[in-house]
């Protein structure tokens, strides 16, 4: 069955997706939409940096969007910055009965997790367009819900659920949002968006929760920590310039308590160059980056993912894996029952497309 999909975003995970999108044997891309002047006008292809031409032009009218009657839209615009906007984007698309994927307000990994001020308007726009919503990713979103769900399996008497996200960020260019957020290229005085108490359970305390009632247990506390690393010299990489003395990488834990001790811990390691904070974790020789989990139990298992982009870069391959991990849901999602969907919700969603690469037709 092919399903009729919209495109809402054309930055980092967005271009990823359109061209995902546009290549996709068991998908019709039917519209997009662009934020950006310099997109309006211009064709879906050339956007996501293909050959030929879909037909498909950016438009900012969302009107013509929903009279278009997708199936399915796939939503990577920004959302932590602008919560109330993708708030009210994604819940006119609901509304109309258009159900909705992406990796925006990551507070939704776990619905119940999401303050109601989010929450709410989303869910009440589901029951009237009697449509479904799935937010996830690959970090948060797959490594903190998928990956220790399988290990989980497989072992018994488990002390402690760990899950890392250990990258090099150096070649992802998002300087404004990832680069600030995190904190790096300033200095020990600044108060960086992660250094701000509850920021990081905000993000990723949802991978916790799933966790937490996929095993029958509550969380009684979510603890914190987050550090920085200084460089030791001035560099530069595609990310920013950092300066000597100012953060080069950031260490963040959050604990899940149960029965007084950290029971479900997410972990984060990311570096700009492989040679900062050398005492923290690392990925494997020859690796730039990696998700781990790691389960402390009976028997103890570890299981590591890597990602790998079509131009060979680990972000690259981020980027896609977000985009596919939600695109690839579309089917499962079409099908279920309106609501605020997580993990716990779908069936194993495999891609579909074994067609190998290709790129639109010319016209």
């Amino acid at each position: 069955m092919t399903h009729r999909v919209i495109q809402w975003g054309t930055g980092n995970v967005g271009r990823h997706s359109l061209r995902h999108l546009i290549n996709h044997p068991d998908f019709e891309l039917v519209g997009l939409h662009a934020h950006s002047e310099s997109k309006l006008g211009r064709d879906a292809a050339d956007i996501a940096g293909l050959t030929g031409h879909t037909g498909i032009i950016a438009t900012n009218d969302v009107d013509a969007l929903i009279a278009l009657r997708p199936d399915a839209a796939v939503y990577t615009a920004n959302g932590e910055l602008r919560p109330n906007d993708a708030v009210d984007d994604m819940a006119r698309l609901l509304r109309a009965g258009i159900d909705v994927v992406g990796n925006a307000l990551i507070y939704l990994i776990y619905p119940p997790h999401a303050v109601a001020s989010i929450r709410e308007p989303l869910d009440a726009a589901c029951r009237a367009g009697n449509s479904t919503l799935f937010v996830n990713g690959i970090d948060p979103g797959f490594s903190g819900d998928v990956l220790p769900l399988a290990a989980l399996q497989m072992t018994d008497q488990v002390e402690e659920i760990r899950v890392q996200e250990v990258c090099d960020y150096s070649t992802y260019e998002d300087p404004e949002f990832t680069g600030a957020a995190f904190g790096f290229g300033q200095g020990p005085d600044a108060s960086p968006l992660m250094a701000l108490p509850g920021i990081l359970a905000s993000g990723w305390g949802g991978m916790l929760k799933v966790v937490a009632e996929a095993i029958g247990v509550e969380i009684e506390e979510i603890r914190e920590v987050y550090e920085r690393d200084y460089a030791l010299e001035d560099f530069e990489c595609p990310m920013m310039p950092v300066a000597k003395g100012t953060c080069g990488a950031v260490h963040f834990e959050l604990h899940g308590i149960v029965d007084g001790r950290a029971l479900i811990v997410t972990e984060h390691v990311n570096r700009l160059g492989l040679d900062q904070a050398p005492q923290w974790p690392s990925a494997p020789d020859g690796r730039r980056g990696v998700h781990r989990c790691i389960i402390k139990g009976n028997p103890g298992i570890q299981l590591e993912c890597f990602v790998q982009g079509e131009d060979g870069d680990h972000n690259t391959g981020g980027v896609q894996a977000t985009a596919l991990r939600v695109i690839n849901a579309i089917p499962a999602v079409c099908a279920h029952e309106p609501g605020i969907l997580s993990t716990l919700d779908l069936p194993y969603t495999p891609a579909r497309n074994m067609s190998g690469p290709s790129t639109p037709p010319s016209t």
